[in-house]
């Protein structure tokens, strides 16, 4: 069940992290995959700072923080240089 919520939320934030990344991403649906991937990686983060995020509306705000990273780390190795 813990893992259906950790989807869902991930989901969820990468559909966030797409808005507020304004067009900078890859579409809603990688996106939203990019978020499952940067909800690991947001939950990993702030408790390496110790900061404990709690309750469906803590664990999606670090899951956006960290599919916003994921979003942007992607971007510049997947960006053409010319």
């Amino acid at each position: 069940m813990h893992y259906l919520i950790f989807l869902l939320i991930g989901l969820v934030a990468g559909w966030l992290a797409s808005i507020l990344i304004k067009g900078r991403g890859f579409g809603i649906f990688i996106n939203m995959i990019l978020g499952v991937i940067g909800s690991f990686i947001g939950g990993t983060a702030f408790g390496l700072m110790g900061i404990q995020l709690t309750g469906f509306f803590g664990l999606l705000v670090s899951a956006t923080v960290g599919a916003i990273f994921i979003i942007w780390v992607v971007g510049l190795f997947s960006r053409e240089k010319s």
